[in-house]
Formats: C-alpha cells, structure tokens, sequence
C-alpha cells in the first residue's frame, strides 16, 4: 500500500491581502522571501496574487507618519501617500463602523471572479482581518445566517459575493481551504458585523501574532481567533511586532505545515468522494 504524496499534487494558488497603508506590490516586495520558501515547499507550483484595496488613504487618514513623508525636504508639501485601505475606520469608541468595508469586499470579489479560484488566503494586519472575513463569506451558509442577523440590525451579506444562477443563489467561488492571519483581528463593532463570526469561522484559519506588536494589541487578535473553530494548535507566537516573518525558518515552517495539513485532507477527502461516486456509476446486475 503507497503512503500519500509528501505535498499536494496540484498547483496552489493563494490571496494574498495587504495591510493598512500598504499596497499590493509593496505587500509583494516586503514578502518576496515567503514567497521564495513557499516556492521551494511545494514543488507542484504556488501562484500568489496580490491585489490593491480600493481605498486611496491621504496623509490626514493616516495617524502615524510614513516613511515616505518623513524624508520630504522642509518646505515642500509631502507627496500624496501610496498608501491604501479595505476600509477605514470611523468612531472614537466601540463599537467601530467601517466605513468602505462594502467596497473593499467589492474588489476582493471582483479578483475572486476574474481570477480564482483560488486555494487559500493570507493576510496581514486589516488584511488578516479581512481574510477571515473572506473566508466566513464562502463557508455554505453563511448568506442565510447574515440574513438573519440583517433582521437584527447587522449587515447585510454583501451582493458581489453573490452568484445569482437563475433559479438559486450561491457564492461566487467555492468554499476556501485555508486562511491565514498575520497581526489580525476581529471586527470591534462586533455587533453590527455579528455575521462573519456567528457561527464561528469553519474554514481552517492559523494566526500568527507579534509578542512586541504595538499596533494590534494581542486582545484584538485573541478575538479573532475565538471566533474561529479548531484554533487549538492555530496559534503561533513570534518575537517581534507588527510585521509578517516572511524568512525565519521557524515561521515559515509552522507556515508550511498548516497548508500541507490542511491540502492533504481536502485532496483525501476529494479521492475519497471520487471513490464514493465511481462506486454508485457501476452496474448492477439487480
């Protein structure tokens, strides 16, 4: 009897989502070492996409200075930031609304579309949060749990993330096989976004958080990953802050495990549904 492949045996393809300020190509370029390890992890091939969020930030949204404005020259006005969004947020207390958030939901499901399908999701920071919230919205069922809580004063499910087939509709890209947050965290107005974490996330999720993070305190992200099902082994803890350790190997490694873990029970379960279904097209002779 074989034992399985040591990878998957198809080509991955993997959302790769932005933090706050950020934008797809620098997201790109502060992760082309992850990128290079996921290369040599698995060899049947990885593609990540890197989109842009649809919000274009101008320094007054920004409350900290970038590094791009603190090099202006004195008595020059600062260039306008590269700097971009999946949403803002509004409010001086909880519970936050996101203003944008619709938008930004817009975009992802516009590359979904165009581009999928897609394995997984990575995300970092607003895009960790963000790849949860993905990840809720194509799980089955989860359209008729927002509509209920709609009733209740919560959002909406979003109308891009909807596939109207005519007589029934349905998402418009299969459920996601994985997810991955870097430095996430769960919406804070939780009870206006109730639908992305009731029922708890099912898509298997691993969150890294920053033990010296000082920009998502580790509250924030511990709410996200209670949110989440099976989160017990999901939890990895790095020593530094709010940034994605794209090349220590230990990182990378907790990183790589997941996805094959994760891969190969998809792959052994599809084979043994294919297996299910070859048996029922048999002949009979009664």
């Amino acid at each position: 009897m074989g034992s399985a492949p040591p990878y998957p045996t198809k080509p991955l393809k993997i959302l790769m989502l932005h933090g706050f300020t950020q934008s797809g190509p620098s997201f790109r370029s502060k992760t082309r070492a992850l990128e290079k390890n996921l290369q040599k992890a698995f060899p049947a091939g990885v593609s990540l996409v890197y989109p842009t969020a649809p919000i274009h930030l101008a320094a007054a949204d920004i409350p900290f200075t970038l590094p791009s404005a603190a090099d202006t020259p004195e008595g020059q006005e600062p260039e306008q930031p590269d700097a971009w969004a999946w949403w803002r947020r509004k409010g001086d207390s909880e519970p936050y609304t996101y203003e944008g958030l619709e938008q930004g939901l817009d975009t992802i499901a516009d590359v979904l579309k165009r581009e999928g399908p897609f394995d997984g999701v990575i995300g970092f920071s607003q895009g960790g949060a963000m790849s949860a919230m993905v990840a809720a919205l194509l799980e089955p069922g989860r359209r008729e749990g927002f509509e209920k809580l709609y009733k209740e004063g919560c959002m909406r499910y979003p109308e891009s993330f909807e596939a109207d087939t005519g007589f029934i509709t349905e998402t418009i890209h299969p459920p996601l096989k994985f997810a991955v947050s870097y430095s996430g965290f769960a919406a804070r107005g939780v009870e206006i976004y109730r639908g992305f974490y009731e029922p708890k996330i099912s898509t298997p999720v691993l969150h890294f958080l920053g033990t010296m993070d000082a920009v998502v305190e580790e509250a924030r992200s511990l709410a996200l990953v209670e949110r989440c099902e099976k989160s017990e082994g999901r939890m990895v803890y790095h020593p530094g802050g709010h940034f994605l350790p794209s090349s220590q190997k230990a990182y990378v490694a907790a990183l790589v495990g997941f996805i094959k873990e994760v891969i190969a029970e998809v792959e052994a379960g599809e084979k043994g549904k294919a297996s299910e279904e070859s048996v029922e097209d048999m002949d009979v002779p009664f």
